[in-house]
């Protein structure tokens, strides 16, 4: 797009995308207090929640929305997150909802903030240690696109007292299209054993455990993007015979150059290897449970990893309006002159942490005749040594369905803007999104809560978490002679000289901040079935390590974010309804921007770093019915508006252009103002089982101006479950079975469109990730 200034998200950790308020807000309610005799306060976790049910992955959790950029640390295992940081060792290369779990549920907001200090929802998982006797459990999951998948838990007692407990897992996933240069876009594999000792006559138990895995998620970032037609009334057209969702958009060579930002020198690598995630954990825990009620648990984890993420995002796409002699290598190896009407400008962002994480959570706690306290005590270590070398292209942009080719400069050398290695395909190496940071974070921290039923129709609970974190390191955010941060510039990596003559060094990073958090609520009952509730938290935090990966130093001052609910409730034999307001700000978010502008020598892509607020209003009802045997119903409604606040930054190009972005006020980007789920269910016998799931999420906006935007759309689900003995059971679940296509997320090449300007784009080609194709799912578990 002509004067188009990308919003790069991705490469910058945020493939946190944005996320909404309320979709889970009143449901942490309804089914606790389903029963009058139940208070707020008694569960850990919500209920009626699907988190599997995942329509952005066939095999990772669900992600929860309220309103902010999704916390980092979203999956614990055992009380402890099942990794520190989600870039660049993501939760999906390392866990999966498999046989080797004995629970998997959902943290509240409350929980989840003062027993880790982070802000969100958080999947909760357990694993399946060894029982008495003989038991296994395998699971497997195919779909009509090939995936296989298969997970195995073999646990028992070797002697008395003694137990173990061993599983695997397996994916081989091609995705719902074959990109050709290789043959999965999921290959992982995770292997756990644990030997347990009971003693005391059972009081307590002692668990040795380790854990590996290896896996290759291509599919993470760089497969889920495609070019359509933007009609300009919220909808799309294909693009030809380019069909989302089931055609590629990557290169058939899956080749990458790039500079190492730590040596500058060249290298070579191709997507599957780039990818690779590697752990070693080693694990013990103790429980021990007294007479008098008395609870005490302690888990230790140190970690061993290798983290990948690979970006291929799409930045521009244009016509060769700079008439750029492009040339591409045809079948038979020769190269032939490109004559397509349009040309895809790619960044490739090769992030990868080598990591070592030591974690140890220790906890107290006692069951009370009126409530339960706890105290706690967190210390969590990070270590890592990061880069994200970033690399650009060009591809062709086919019409008729066939592969991409990427595209060779036969004018390279003549293009100021693009600085190419050593051949005319890759460009302005760390120019755009490149990072560096290099060392280590210690978190400590203490907290209590008190669940306290103080009469029969009021309960109160409350927490707070103390955290002292500590950040020691080095980063490439390097000043000039003049103050001035030296920008990312083509061939960056530390010991380059810049255009200017700074010369880049390591920059060294020193830090101690006091973060803190509350969380109270109440609920009370004004009759058996009917009653008030509501509930507060506010948490402070500081910048993480991975916030010093640009070239610019973050935001270091407090992020305070406050979270509250407040509604009504009502219960009876065949209903549970409540209906909640609900309010959620955050402070002081840091980001970075890729900000993209087409010049006469091309496209040239600056970073821009801000930091901005956010706030939003929402009113959630939710409502679980039984009208008749058999028959559940369960419906959600949220009406919400997030907002920008100070959401300001610029950059000036090389032709002297003023790239700005005022955002303030303006609604979410990708985010909807309603939101519903329909979950109907119904029981045909006691062993056969019909369900599905519809969620429409109304009309979002596609560039942070609010220029663009995508209709609303239904994401829907349905299957069978069929119990045919206590041993065996069979599942067939339909993805999309309305079989929706479109797009939906971001538009490539957009952010600088303002309102009055977006309708002399409508019918043009643009690139954005799309919904999910349709796809059937089969499933089977065995148990013996």
């Amino acid at each position: 797009m002509k004067k188009g200034i990308r919003s790069h998200l991705a490469c910058q950790r945020m493939a946190t995308a944005l996320l909404m308020l309320g979709l889970a807000w009143g449901n942490s309610f309804a089914q606790e207090q389903q029963d009058a005799s139940q208070t707020e306060g008694s569960s850990k976790e919500e209920s009626n929640r699907n988190v599997m049910l995942n329509a952005a992955s066939a095999n990772g959790p669900r992600e929860i929305q309220i309103g902010l950029p999704s916390a980092d640390v979203n999956v614990l295992e055992n009380g402890i997150p099942v990794t520190y940081a989600t870039n660049p060792h993501s939760v999906n290369s390392l866990w999966r909802a498999d046989a080797s779990l004995s629970h998997v549920g959902l943290l509240k907001i409350s929980e989840t903030a003062i027993t880790t200090g982070n802000i969100g929802y958080a999947v909760n998982s357990f694993t399946q240690l060894g029982q008495k006797g003989f038991q296994g459990t395998l699971n497997y999951k195919s779909n009509h696109f090939g995936m296989q998948e298969f997970s195995l838990n073999l646990n028992g007692e070797i002697a008395r007292d003694w137990y173990y407990s061993g599983s695997l897992y397996q994916d081989f996933d091609p995705g719902t299209f074959k990109i050709r240069s290789t043959p999965f876009q999921d290959r992982t594999q995770i292997y756990k054993f644990a030997l347990t000792k009971r003693y005391n006559e059972g009081r307590g138990e002692l668990t040795a455990m380790y854990h590996y895995s290896n896996s290759h998620p291509v599919y993470n970032y760089a497969t889920q993007s495609a070019p359509f037609i933007y009609v300009g009334d919220g909808s799309v057209k294909e693009f030809g015979d380019f069909a989302l969702g089931t055609t590629s958009y990557l290169p058939v060579d899956n080749e990458m150059v790039y500079r190492d930002m730590r040596t500058g020198e060249m290298h070579k690598t191709n997507l599957y290897d780039a990818t690779q995630n590697k752990g070693s954990e080693f694990s013990l825990m103790n429980t021990y449970k007294w007479d008098n009620g008395l609870e005490w648990k302690a888990l230790m984890k140190y970690d061993h990893a290798t983290g990948s993420v690979v970006y291929q995002t799409p930045m521009s796409l244009d016509q060769n309006a700079a008439g750029i002699r492009y040339l591409y290598e045809a079948e038979d190896g020769s190269m032939q002159p490109y004559n397509g009407e349009y040309v895809q400008s790619r960044m490739s962002c090769l992030n990868r942490g080598f990591i070592d994480e030591f974690m140890f959570t220790t906890e107290l706690s006692k069951q009370l005749d009126n409530g339960t306290w706890r105290l706690g005590l967190n210390e969590w270590y990070y270590d890592i040594d990061y880069t994200s070398n970033t690399t650009m292209y060009d591809q062709s942009v086919p019409s008729d369905g066939s592969y991409p080719v990427r595209l060779y400069n036969a004018d390279y050398a003549t293009y100021a803007q693009r600085t190419y290695g050593a051949n005319g395909y890759y460009y302005d190496f760390n120019k755009n999104a490149s990072e560096y940071y290099k060392g280590h974070e210690n978190k400590i921290a203490l907290y209590f809560t008190h669940d306290w039923n103080i009469t029969d129709e009021l309960n109160v609970y409350y927490g707070a978490r103390l955290e002292y974190q500590a950040l020691r390191g080095e980063n490439a955010a390097v000043r000039n002679a003049e103050g001035d941060y030296v920008g990312r510039f083509a061939n960056y990596y530390l010991g380059a000289t810049a255009p200017d003559g700074t010369r880049i060094a390591s920059t060294p990073i020193e830090y101690d901040w006091f973060n803190y958090a509350f969380s109270a609520a109440t609920t009370y009952k004004l009759t058996d079935q009917f009653g008030f509730t509501g509930d507060f938290t506010y948490i402070t935090q500081h910048p993480r390590i991975e916030n010093f990966a640009p070239a610019t130093l973050p935001n270091t001052d407090k992020v305070s974010v406050p979270l509250g609910r407040a509604g009504i409730y009502y219960n009876n034999s065949w209903l549970s309804l409540t209906s909640l307001f609900s309010y959620i700000s955050k402070t002081n978010n840091n980001s970075t921007l890729n900000l993209q502008h087409q010049t006469a020598g091309g496209n040239e892509i600056l970073a821009a770093p801000l930091t901005y607020d956010i706030k939003t209003l929402g009113w959630t009802t939710d409502i679980m019915a039984h009208p008749f045997k058999g028959f559940d119903l369960h419906f959600l409604f949220t009406y919400q508006k997030p907002t920008y606040k100070k959401y300001e930054t610029s950059v000036t190009f090389s032709d002297g252009y003023v790239g700005q972005i005022n955002a303030t006020g303006n609604i979410v980007a990708e985010i909807p103002q309603v939101i519903v789920e329909i979950d109907p269910s119904y029981m045909i016998t006691k062993d056969l089982k019909v369900w599905t799931s519809f969620r429409y999420f109304s009309k979002t906006y596609a560039n942070i101006n609010d220029a663009y935007y995508f209709n609303g759309r239904w994401e829907t689900f349905g299957g069978v479950n069929w119990q045919l003995n206590d041993k065996l059971s069979l599942g067939c679940t339909v993805v999309n079975f309305l079989n929706q296509t479109g797009a939906k997320g971001s538009i490539a090449g957009a952010e600088l469109i303002e309102k009055e300007d977006a309708d002399q784009y409508a019918g043009h080609v643009m690139a954005g990730s799309y919904i999910r194709p349709f796809t059937v799912e089969f499933s089977a578990s065995l148990k013996f």
